[in-house]
């Protein structure tokens, strides 16, 4: 069963979920492929966010 959340941990909540993509392929063609991964992925079960 779902629990109502504070509007404002939501927004942070869909801020993080926004800002874990992938780097873009442009910027690996651009970099010449020595950006690969992003530093600030993250996986919902390995690391937790601090909201």
């Amino acid at each position: 069963m779902s629990r109502n959340r504070p509007l404002a941990k939501k927004l942070r909540m869909a801020k993080a979920g926004k800002q874990n993509r992938r780097v873009p392929l442009w910027v690996m063609m651009k970099t010449n492929r020595k950006v690969r991964t992003h530093p600030k992925m993250r996986h919902w079960r390995r690391s937790s966010l601090k909201v």
